[in-house]
């Protein structure tokens, strides 16, 4: 919202008599903004961290790392070769690390 700085300012009994107003205006509306929900339902959708997972199955194909692609020796992620930021000695280092 725009600020018209030109504008003449409120005094702050002026400021007071609005607040007051607005709230007498939202106290006929004080029921209106709640939602009815059940909170057992929402809280199911929840993870809690530390949570027994052990049953739980994840299905994620894992490819072998291809032939333009090298393991960073510093950060041990599988990187493509334009990421190669040096190959001193046989040590290879991605941009990201070398930085």
């Amino acid at each position: 919202m725009a600020t018209d700085y030109d504008a003449p300012r409120k005094t702050d009994e002026e400021l007071n008599e609005d607040s007051i107003e607005e709230l007498k205006a939202r106290r006929t509306d004080k029921n209106s903004g709640k939602v009815d929900e059940d909170e057992a339902e929402a809280a199911e959708g929840f993870e809690l961290p530390g949570a027994d997972l052990s049953n739980e199955e994840l299905s994620v194909r894992v490819l072998p790392r291809q032939a333009d692609e090298f393991t960073c020796s510093r950060c041990f992620l599988v990187h493509h070769r334009s990421q190669l930021a040096s190959d001193k000695g046989g040590v290879l280092v991605c941009k990201e690390c070398a930085a």
